[in-house]
């Protein structure tokens, strides 16, 4: 069972900022967008990290007794 995850009511973070929330490091972050296991959005040149995908990657994260 998932318990689900209140995020701050910002729509989009840096890849920066999901770093710092998700507590993994810089390569890991681009892992998991190259893998598409994390949706990333572009304005501009800036690639950002839509709330939404942030909460179904921490979903899908496995559980620790697994």
């Amino acid at each position: 069972m998932h318990q689900e995850i209140h995020l701050p009511t910002k729509l989009l973070y840096s890849v920066k900022e999901f770093i710092i929330l998700a507590g993994i490091g810089r390569t890991k972050a681009y892992e998991e967008i190259n893998s598409g296991r994390l949706k990333t959005v572009f304005c501009g040149k800036r690639r950002l990290v839509p709330a939404t995908s942030l909460q179904e990657w921490i979903s899908k994260l496995p559980s620790a007794s697994e």
